[in-house]
């Protein structure tokens, strides 16, 4: 355990906590425990996991705008994709899965570059799900923290490993309570 992964780690667990209770500075916290994460990733031959960070900086810029802004100067709402949406996202995602894949496995020297790829094409879609305050990022969320949890374990990233375990009850906690937000807000 370096200290750059515990840095990366506190960063992170803070900016996750307070992403689950839509909460906007997240995103800048978000920003500095990605790129914390990315030289981290780097270090351990995650190759898809170092452009997942970077993806995930430009999009905390973007949802930290987002969030500010919100829809017609009012604060974005939490609201629900369609299943339609939803089930577009998913093939796109094991589309992108098997696509990258192939390539760091042919191109790299990565470690599991089809499971790494997974958690890249599923977290860029449930982060695109969470900038735009849709409930269904936290199942998302889910996926990829039961996907990621096992994989940092298996690169000795262990203490990765057991806050992205943290990181998967807080989806579930945060999945209920954006629901409860989202409830709320129709009711009133």
């Amino acid at each position: 355990m370096s200290p750059l992964e515990i840095a990366a780690n506190a960063v992170m667990a803070i900016s996750i906590v307070l992403a689950g209770r839509n909460n906007v500075h997240s995103w800048w916290l978000g920003i500095v425990g990605c790129s914390l994460f990315a030289v981290l990733f780097y270090d351990v031959r995650l190759y898809a996991d170092v452009t997942l960070q970077v993806f995930f900086v430009l999009t905390c810029i973007a949802g930290w705008v987002q969030w500010l802004r919100g829809a017609g100067g009012q604060p974005l709402p939490i609201t629900s994709a369609s299943t339609k949406t939803v089930a577009a996202m998913a093939a796109a995602g094991l589309a992108a899965t098997a696509a990258y894949g192939l390539m760091l496995r042919e191109f790299t020297d990565a470690y599991a570059p089809f499971i790494d790829s997974a958690v890249l094409a599923f977290s860029v879609i449930a982060q695109f799900l969470l900038m735009g305050r849709r409930i269904e990022t936290w199942p998302a969320w889910l996926l990829v923290n039961t996907v990621s949890v096992p994989l940092y374990a298996s690169r000795g990233l262990y203490l990765t490993a057991a806050l992205y375990a943290a990181y998967w009850f807080n989806a579930l906690v945060s999945w209920w309570w954006w629901h409860r937000q989202m409830k709320r807000a129709r009711s009133a």
